[in-house]
């Protein structure tokens, strides 16, 4: 069914997963979260989280349809790369090709089916059962840490640490073209592409504020290496940034100049590495960090990209973590 809602005083301050739960009573709010999460629902034609609080003049439309995938999310026995465990959270190298959550078209095979083989009790963390214990994402084909949930406070604790910007989350990237500077920042507000309402773009209508510090770690002929320091967690943060300033990831089929992106390009996926995760522990409140090396697939494009400029390679991976 097509809902098509107004809001008016009455409703000003509500959730939003509440209004769709209460509108429709056939779907429960944990369903209006998925529905909202998965942008089956929007708000004046824009994603919204489950918790937003609507406001007077607020239109709501979407459609929603009997359920089309399971109800529960199914554990499954996957190789799960942890570095670090708790009785509070799991930190955990994700490998490249992994989908975060289930979601239409990756049912299963996700790290939330592989969490709760691991950790049964992960599935009563959160109110989404589709995202138990996830506080923050990577995309498919980017690797590296990530920091899951085991309890429900662990969970909200870490939300609002990501929220507050007191995570540290630190990338290494694999960028096309030559930079002129050794560091920069890049501030370009981010939000849903104006037509193609499945991926981001630097929208400085309805975008919201995002920010990239980034650094260079080694120039090659045709790409650079760089760390890129997020100072938002806005979706696609470092891809949207890096190709609107026409540096688009190597690997990268999305956010490419389009004569590029059904092409076979030098590497596999995007090459977007998560090596370095900082933030207080939700238990002890210390800080603690962890890093990870990259995997062989960035190590062999890396390579690549270094015969092609001539360098000798006898250090030239170990460079990379100075």
């Amino acid at each position: 069914m097509k809902i098509n809602i107004n809001i008016h005083d009455d409703l000003t301050g509500t959730r939003l997963d509440t209004i769709i739960s209460n509108f429709v009573k056939t779907c429960s709010r944990k369903r209006a979260g998925y529905l909202i999460n998965s942008s089956h629902i929007l708000v004046n034609n824009n994603k919204k989280k489950p918790g937003y609080r609507v406001k007077q003049g607020d239109v709501i439309k979407g459609i929603i349809n009997e359920p089309t995938i399971q109800t529960a999310v199914t554990p499954e026995k996957i190789d799960l790369n942890i570095i670090f465990e708790d009785d509070h959270i799991i930190v955990i190298n994700k490998t490249p090709g992994m989908v975060v959550h289930p979601a239409p078209g990756n049912l299963s095979k996700t790290l939330v089916n592989a969490l709760l083989f691991h950790e049964p009790a992960i599935k009563n963390v959160g109110e989404d059962p589709f995202r138990s214990g996830i506080v923050h994402r990577l995309d498919k084909d980017t690797s590296g840490l990530m920091v899951v949930a085991k309890t429900t406070q662990a969970l909200h604790f870490l939300q609002k640490e990501f929220k507050q910007r007191r995570v540290e989350k630190k990338y290494l990237a694999l960028i096309a073209g030559n930079l002129s500077e050794t560091q920069g920042q890049i501030n370009l507000p981010i939000g849903r592409h104006t037509v193609k309402r499945k991926i981001m773009a630097v929208n400085h209508e309805t975008g919201k504020p995002a920010i990239t510090d980034w650094k260079l770690k080694t120039r090659y002929t045709t790409a650079c290496l760089i760390e890129a320091l997020l100072k938002t967690g806005r979706t696609h943060q470092i891809r949207v940034h890096f190709y609107a300033i026409d540096h688009p990831l190597i690997g990268e089929r999305i956010y490419q100049h389009r004569r590029y992106r059904k092409k076979k390009g030098a590497a596999p996926r995007q090459m977007l590495h998560s090596w370095k995760l900082a933030f207080r522990h939700p238990y002890s409140g210390r800080k603690i960090s962890f890093r990870v090396e990259l995997p062989e697939d960035f190590i062999q494009t890396i390579l690549l990209f270094n015969t092609l400029s001539g360098k000798k390679a006898d250090n030239i991976i170990h460079k990379q973590f100075q």
